[in-house]
């Protein structure tokens, strides 16, 4: 099952509505959901399922995708997104001749966990805003496969992980290189708004296999980043564990699994993001991303 989150056209007087996406992809059927949980997007649907409660009734006929506009599905996060650096085996290796070649030999002794605020989340066909080289002159892409908590839990086992996932969506953890090395975190170059494209909907877990999944990125049309999610260092389960370990995750936490090799850092020169560029990402059974920077 597809659960997206969307308005109708035209935008100026559409309210926020949830729904379910068609298996032909060409149209998404509307939820009857009170206008407060329909603002909070897909998380809402989680979280009812999480409490035992059945899916909602349809509010109305299918609506086709020409006639809606696709929103983040999880428009503002209940918290900061989890999300987990160097988890490709090949892009840790393009990173071990960087700045980060200090901690890119220990690279597989614990994941590398950071956050992104939740503001920083917009859709899968928004604009990325550039900060302009005062602030940042180094804005880079990171495809990565996205895992929806449905079912919380504290010091979940790995053994157990794959049952606390609801589903999977994709983000672009957009990032700003030179405020990420300049403060020696990486929360403020991770976290400018618009620094998140998510999208385009969640599939549940039943749908999809997140193990056994491709990945990929263009930018201007030019291929960046292909890799299989079965290349993680750290799987599934691990970051699952990992992210849990004396925190209580709740349905609809948000944990990005990594980006594969290819990022515009890792290029001989290295290619940052400029104005009219536009980033392209793409997993299989998921859907894709298509994003400008202005």
């Amino acid at each position: 099952m597809r659960l997206a989150t969307f308005r109708c056209l035209p935008l100026a007087a559409a309210r926020r509505q949830v729904g379910v996406v068609s298996d032909d992809g060409l149209s998404v059927t509307p939820l009857a959901l009170p206008p407060a949980d329909a603002e909070r997007g897909v998380l809402a649907l989680v979280e009812a399922l999480a409490a035992g409660q059945p899916l909602p009734a349809a509010a109305g006929p299918a609506l086709p995708f020409s006639g809606v506009r696709l929103e983040a599905p999880l428009p503002r996060p209940r918290r900061n997104v989890f999300c987990v650096g160097r988890n490709y085996h090949a892009h840790a290796r393009e990173l071990s001749g960087s700045v980060f070649k200090a901690s890119a030999s220990d690279v597989k002794a614990w994941p590398i966990v950071f956050t992104k605020v939740p503001e920083c989340v917009v859709g899968p066909a928004d604009d990325i805003r550039l900060p302009g080289d005062a602030i940042s002159a180094q804005i880079d892409y990171e495809a990565e496969l996205c895992v929806v908590i449905g079912i919380g839990g504290r010091n979940i086992a790995a053994a157990d992980a794959m049952r606390h996932v609801f589903g999977y969506t994709i983000v672009n953890d957009v990032t700003a290189r030179d405020v990420q090395m300049r403060h020696q975190q990486w929360d403020l170059g991770k976290s400018f708004d618009t620094f998140c494209p998510m999208g385009p909907w969640v599939v549940t877990a039943d749908t999809l296999d997140g193990a056994a999944t491709r990945v990929q990125c263009w930018v201007n049309g030019t291929p960046r980043q292909d890799a299989r999610t079965e290349d993680l260092i750290f799987d599934i389960p691990t970051l699952i564990e990992t992210c849990s370990r004396g925190i209580t995750l709740h349905p609809g936490d948000l944990i990005a699994t990594g980006t594969p090799a290819g990022v515009g850092m890792g290029l001989d020169p290295p290619q940052f993001l400029r104005p009219g560029d536009v980033v392209r990402i793409a997993i299989d059974g998921l859907g894709t991303l298509e994003n400008r920077c202005v």
